[in-house]
């Protein structure tokens, strides 16, 4: 029997090999319409994503995640920085 992948292990694995995301592309690639919520699910196993706002031009803004390194040669969980903390224990 085959196990599926779950959406959270998919786009941390996108992450963990240097890609960023956007919601469109979470859409595209592994079907996911709520990419801020499972973010916020990898932020809270203790992965610091960073997010940029990008404006496209025409006046649309949207979500880009990067998963920050903690080192060149491997990426590992760090504590959340405090900007995050108060989300995170609500």
């Amino acid at each position: 029997m085959s196990r599926k992948r779950t959406q959270n292990s998919r786009i941390l694995q996108h992450l963990l090999d240097g890609h960023s995301i956007t919601p469109i592309q979470a859409l595209e690639k592994f079907g996911c319409f709520r990419l801020g919520a499972r973010i916020f699910e990898l932020r809270k196993q203790g992965f610091y994503i960073d997010t940029e706002t990008v404006d496209n031009g025409e006046g649309n803004k949207f979500a880009k995640y990067t998963l920050i390194h903690h080192n060149d040669s491997v990426i590992k969980p760090i504590p959340l920085p405090s900007k995050y903390q108060e989300v995170v224990t609500e």
